[in-house]
């Protein structure tokens, strides 16, 4: 990216890149959902696992669009900086994944309770957004990167 992208790049405050990140997970995850409806009412022979990684897949590219675009402001690089930068964000997602899972079952582990369970969820969704976020803006989308 030349200096000029860079300059021309627009500065979001705190609260709104957080407003879009969460947004466009919510948007993601409808995505996710509604594809798998579709695909269940469309192909209803079809096992359970063409649908979940149909939507799974719709989900990922949507968020990666919307964050790519609307959250890190990323031109188009080529097709090689793309397939790195596609390959990088679905890396971390993962990665991202397992914090979650991990920290939803240590407390359901810790506790043995639905409630610590759900709570350990949320926190380890928390962490994991925001981790996410951080790799992303590192990683995946830097201002800069070759």
């Amino acid at each position: 990216m030349s200096d000029a992208q860079a300059l021309c790049r627009p500065s979001l405050s705190r609260g709104a890149i957080l407003a879009r990140y969460v947004l466009f997970a919510v948007a993601a995850g409808v995505a996710n959902i509604a594809t798998q409806a579709i695909v269940v009412r469309v192909l209803p022979g079809v096992p359970l696992m063409v649908s979940i990684l149909s939507g799974t897949a719709v989900g990922f590219l949507v968020k990666y669009l919307l964050d790519k675009y609307w959250v890190f402001f990323d031109p188009y690089q080529d097709a090689v900086g793309e397939v790195r930068k596609i390959a990088a964000y679905g890396a971390f997602g993962v990665a991202t994944t397992l914090l979650f899972w991990s920290v939803e079952l240590a407390a359901w582990h810790a506790f043995h309770t639905t409630k610590a369970k759900y709570l350990g969820a949320v926190i380890g969704l928390a962490l994991g957004n925001w981790l996410k976020y951080r790799l992303d803006r590192r990683f995946v989308f830097a201002r800069g990167m070759p």
